[in-house]
């Protein structure tokens, strides 16, 4: 039952919006327009909550990640994901499923449609009934090719002035970008010379969200997948939606308070639902995307992977800890999504304010000798910056300075995700790590697309021998990245709202301690991030305390606490 309270935060956040644009008449109408989706879904729906827990984890796939020839490829995945991960995976991240022209899905065409070759509505819901689904809004733009930019051209609905475009006073000069391409795109359409504002490529049109039909028809989209399954939206690009003339056009003020506009209408469905803001930017640009709490449920740990991926090529965890001391414990109802590998590259941008300029560079160069392909932005006077580093976890941490040969690249591979499991939040681990995949360079030759050295697809037959066999490498990793998994389901100190505290033993550890809600169990996370033995020294009470990654084996010489060359360790009190 919607209350005149629930109806006025309605009514504000759209006058934060829209009051300058349009008259009150027209707020009215779009005001009674959300309140009655929302009425209409409850009346259809029972009231039906989920919570997160140590056991929420969750996989990064494409519906086609597994593939079997003349096969739907979502169902092909369900038989692989019920047999291999399902007991691990309690959440399915599906990148976009959706009719695309571009971009690996990004540049959808029709977010009411599921592409042919992968399935259909009812494999998603399919997936619903065991597991939480999560897909993206591709929110910030939509396909040159897709049916709203064809009405659009025609000034036709739905797609008639879907899209932005500005004239040649228009003041670009602060525009923060994510490419190098030309950012504007001349036409020539009804009679008038205009420009197509395209932030990520030629093919993806950006979305004119001043006009309050765009917003409610992904309202409309928001219910739509809600009614086939989805319950965690992830809203693609999110912070370039607002553009106002000489701004950076990044992080708007409208566009946070369209954020907690969907925030409201998500908490007063019956089905609870999840948002979770895709912002790859500085790290206090990217915290300022939960609001007061009342903004994005959870956010991408951006500045986790480039952090954690330099603290073992250097063998130097200064970085780490200074991030992780400063880094804000979240409240309930919050949550970091901890990841190391995205269907995307390593992000630079989140560096920024950690690494100064020659510990970038070095970074970079390692990474470059590791073969690593580059993504670059524009700034201002035309000058290009690397925006990230595309290149798979597994060649990544394949070899060092101090490591030249990669002698200990499987220890370096284990311990990062074993942290990433361990740490504030929920992990999310992508398909392609599960198996310690290495760059796709037959598919870069192919496209000359960078990204697309990380989003190798797997024909089943193929997964499904390899993991058979004990020895092959994809079977190792699997084998230890899920035991990991197993038995961070069982701690209630891994809770991701469990509290963390930073622990400084030196440059060769990262440590930290997490403790649960109910404050009844502690377990410390240590890492040896260094390629020799390290004996750091522990409180003596931690000593007495459970190894929880390898029960069997007592790390204490002497008293003392040993760890081998990148080794972690999960010392419980109980």
């Amino acid at each position: 039952m919607l209350t005149q309270k629930d109806q006025r935060s309605i009514r504000s956040k759209l006058d934060n919006i829209y009051k300058i644009l349009l008259s009150k008449k027209d707020i009215d109408y779009f005001e009674n327009e959300i309140v009655q989706i929302i009425k209409y879904f409850n009346k259809k729906n029972p009231k039906k909550k989920k919570n997160i827990s140590e056991k929420t984890n969750l996989i990064i796939c494409y519906g086609d990640s597994v593939y079997l020839e003349k096969k739907k490829s979502l169902r092909v995945f369900q038989n692989f994901f019920q047999k291999k991960l399902k007991n691990y995976f309690n959440t399915i991240h599906f990148l976009p499923f959706y009719p695309s022209s571009s971009d690996s899905g990004f540049a959808v065409k029709n977010h009411y449609k599921v592409e042919n070759k992968l399935g259909n509505w009812r494999d998603i819901k399919n997936f619903s009934k065991s597991s939480d689904v999560m897909a993206d809004m591709v929110i910030n733009h939509s396909s040159a090719r897709g049916l709203w930019f064809k009405n659009f051209l025609k000034r036709k609905e739905p797609g008639k002035d879907f899209f932005f475009t500005v004239n040649s006073k228009f003041n670009i000069s602060k525009v923060v970008r994510p490419r190098d391409h030309k950012l504007l795109k001349k036409i020539k359409i009804f009679e008038k010379s205009d420009y197509l504002w395209r932030t990520f490529s030629p093919d993806q049109i950006d979305l004119n969200f001043k006009n309050p039909s765009v917003l409610i028809q992904f309202i409309k989209i928001m219910i739509h997948l809600i009614n086939h399954g989805v319950t965690i939206f992830r809203l693609d690009a999110i912070a370039y939606l607002w553009k106002e003339n000489k701004t950076k056009c990044i992080n708007l003020k409208q566009t946070h308070e369209i954020i907690k506009l969907f925030r409201i209408i998500i908490n007063l469905l019956n089905i609870q639902t999840t948002i979770i803001t895709e912002t790859n930017l500085p790290e206090k640009e990217n915290l300022s995307y939960f609001g007061k709490n009342d903004e994005a449920n959870w956010i991408y740990n951006f500045s986790l992977p480039p952090l954690l991926i330099h603290a073992f090529l250097f063998e130097n965890s200064s970085y780490l800890n200074k991030w992780s001391k400063s880094l804000p414990n979240t409240k309930i109802g919050n949550s970091y999504l901890n990841f190391i590998a995205s269907h995307d590259g390593i992000g630079i941008r989140p560096t920024e304010g950690l690494f100064d300029e020659k510990t970038l560079n070095n970074f970079l160069k390692r990474l470059k000798k590791n073969g690593s392909k580059f993504s670059y932005r524009k700034v201002q006077n035309k000058i290009k910056k690397i925006y990230e580093a595309n290149i798979t976890v597994f060649d990544a941490l394949k070899k060092s300075d101090y490591d030249q040969k990669g002698e200990f690249y499987f220890e370096r591979y284990v311990a990062a995700h074993a942290i990433m499991i361990s740490f504030e939040g929920i992990p999310a681990i992508y398909f392609n790590s599960m198996f310690g995949t290495s760059n796709d360079e037959a598919k870069f030759i192919i496209t000359g697309n960078n990204r697309d050295v990380n989003r190798y697809r797997w024909n089943l037959k193929n997964i499904t021998n390899k993991l058979k066999n004990n020895k092959t490498k994809q079977s190792i990793f699997y084998h230890n990245l899920v035991n990991l998994l197993r038995i961070k389901k069982r701690q209630k100190a891994f809770h991701p709202n469990a509290k963390r505290l930073n622990i400084n033993l030196g440059t060769k550890i990262f440590c930290f301690k997490r403790i649960s809600l109910d404050k009844k169990q502690t377990i410390i996370s240590i890492t040896n991030c260094s390629s020799i033995p390290q004996y750091p020294k522990l409180d003596k009470k931690y000593l007495k305390w459970n190894n929880l990654i390898n029960p069997k084996f007592k790390p204490f010489k002497n008293k003392t606490l040993k760890l081998k060359p990148f080794e972690t360790m999960w010392l419980s009190n109980i």
